[in-house]
C-alpha cells in the first residue's frame, strides 16, 4: 500500500495468499523487517536463510538475493519492511552524530534477536497504511527515525553497519561471476557489485572467460541445469527460475539449442 505519490513508500506491507518465488533479485538499501506470518526463504547465492513469524531481520545494502514467500496452510503471508536509502541515512548520521568507526563484514542478512521494542514498533505502522501523499512523508519520517533509534538502542554495533557509505570495491571478478551466475539482473548490476564501470566489467570480463558476459551467464546456466537435471533428477520447472530463466519455454528452447535435446529428454 503506497504511502507517497511519487515514489515507493519506505513503509511496505506484503500480503499473499499462495507461495510466491517473485522478488527483487538486487537489493540497494537496508531493509528492517518483520515476519508476521508465513515464512520467508531468502538465498544470496552463498547461503539460506529461513524467517519464520515473530522473526526480526535487517537486509543489508548492495546483494543479491533470492525470495521464496511461503503462506501457511489456509492463511496468509504477511510481513512489514521498512527500508532505509543512503540519502535519509545520511541526513540522519548529519543529525545525530552517528557514524561508522569500522567497517563490518558479514552476512547479506542479519538475524535479529527478538526484542518487545521491535514487536511494539511493527505493531504501530499498521495505523499508517492508510496515510498517502507527500502530506503525509513528515510523519513517515518520524517513523523511519524511530526504527533506527530502535536499531541502535537493542543493537549499538549496528551504527557500524548502517551508516558506513561506501561503494563496493573492486573485487575478484571470476569468483563472484561463479558465485552469482544465477541472479538474473542486467550487466549494470554486476558491474557495480564488482566496483567497475560498465565498459570495465565488459572488458576484464572478456579477457578473463574469453566470452561476452551475455553469452558466458547463458552457456554457465545451461551447464548448471545439465548437471541438476541429470545427476540429480530435477526438472525443468523446477530448475529454470533458480538459474537465472525468466520463463520456462525460454529455458527449454535455448537448452535444446545447446545440448541437442530438450530438457526433458536428458
Amino acid at each position: 500500500m503506497p504511502l507517497l505519490n511519487k515514489k515507493p513508500s519506505p513503509i511496505a506491507y506484503s500480503c499473499y495468499t499462495a507461495s510466491s518465488r517473485a522478488g527483487e533479485q538486487f537489493i540497494p538499501e537496508f531493509a528492517f523487517s518483520y515476519q508476521a506470518s508465513g515464512t520467508m526463504i531468502m538465498n544470496d547465492g552463498s547461503q539460506e536463510y529461513i524467517f519464520r513469524p515473530g522473526d526480526f531481520r535487517l537486509g543489508r545494502r548492495n546483494q543479491l538475493m533470492k525470495f521464496n514467500k511461503l503462506p501457511p496452510d489456509g492463511g496468509e503471508f504477511r510481513s512489514i519492511s521498512v527500508h532505509f536509502d543512503q540519502p535519509f541515512l545520511r541526513n540522519f548520521s548529519m543529525e545525530t552524530g552517528y557514524t561508522a568507526e569500522k567497517h563490518v563484514p558479514g552476512n547479506a542478512v542479519i538475524c535479529l534477536k527478538q526484542d518487545p521494542l521491535y514487536k511494539n514498533y511493527f505493531d504501530s505502522l499498521l495505523s499508517y497504511m492508510p496515510l498517502n501523499g507527500e502530506a503525509d512523508a513528515p510523519l513517515i519520517t518520524v517513523k523511519l527515525k524511530e526504527a533506527i533509534l530502535l536499531l541502535l538502542k537493542v543493537n549499538p554495533e549496528m551504527k557500524d553497519i548502517l551508516f558506513n557509505f561506501s561503494e563496493p570495491g573492486k573485487i575478484d571478478l571470476e569468483a563472484f561471476m561463479n558465485r552469482n551466475f544465477h541472479f538474473n539482473v542486467d550487466l549494470n548490476r554486476f558491474a557495480y557489485l564488482t566496483g567497475r564501470s560498465l565498459g570495465t566489467f565488459k572488458r576484464d570480463f572478456e579477457k578473463l572467460f574469453h566470452s561476452t558476459p551475455s553469452r558466458w551467464l547463458q552457456q554457465r546456466r545451461l551447464q548448471e541445469a545439465y548437471y541438476l537435471i541429470k545427476e540429480q533428477g530435477k526438472t525443468p520447472s523446477d530448475i529454470y527460475l533458480d538459474l537465472g530463466f525468466e520463463d520456462l519455454s525460454h529455458f527449454s528452447f535455448a537448452f535444446k539449442k545447446q545440448y541437442g535435446a530438450a530438457p526433458t529428454k536428458i
